[in-house]
């Protein structure tokens, strides 16, 4: 049992996709096998569709006319809807003012809920925003009601 414990093996990976482009190119030189080649060829291939894809990427995301998404922006986005509502600003589809209060009473609620979920969570600048917007809506909309 002794002697057969002492007769050790060797693995050797043959995998191609693991190797450093140096070693690579030290298994082309030495006429690695048709496999080799073909995961060498298909590694080159996937590396330079990767590049490709995360170039675009970068493009899209720089060519992006949307700013970045911050809680404030979020607010703005809920409060410019209200508006368009109320009749405030024109709808920016269609360019008309139209009215609907049913929805402009339910984006307000919706703040509202918001604005107490969110209490002691945000910083000076967001709050003081939340409580303007949200007062700027519950006024002009009592003033539409009535």
């Amino acid at each position: 049992m002794g002697e057969d414990e002492d007769k050790g093996y060797t693995v050797e990976d043959r995998r191609y996709l693991h190797l450093s482009e140096e070693e690579k190119a030290k298994v082309r030189k030495q006429g690695g096998s048709e496999e080799a080649a073909k995961e060498a060829a298909a590694e080159e291939a996937f590396q330079e569709a990767s590049q490709k894809a995360a170039a675009e990427a970068d493009k899209k995301a720089q060519a992006s006319p949307f700013p970045g998404v911050t809680f404030s922006s979020f607010i703005f986005s809920l409060s410019s809807s209200a508006f368009v509502g109320l009749g405030a600003i024109p709808d920016p589809n269609t360019g008309k003012v139209e009215k609907n209060l049913p929805l402009v009473k339910q984006t307000i609620d919706l703040l509202g809920v918001l604005r107490d979920k969110t209490r002691n969570n945000l910083t000076q600048e967001e709050a003081t925003l939340f409580d303007h917007l949200l007062y700027d809506l519950r006024m002009s909309y009592v003033r539409e009601v009535g």
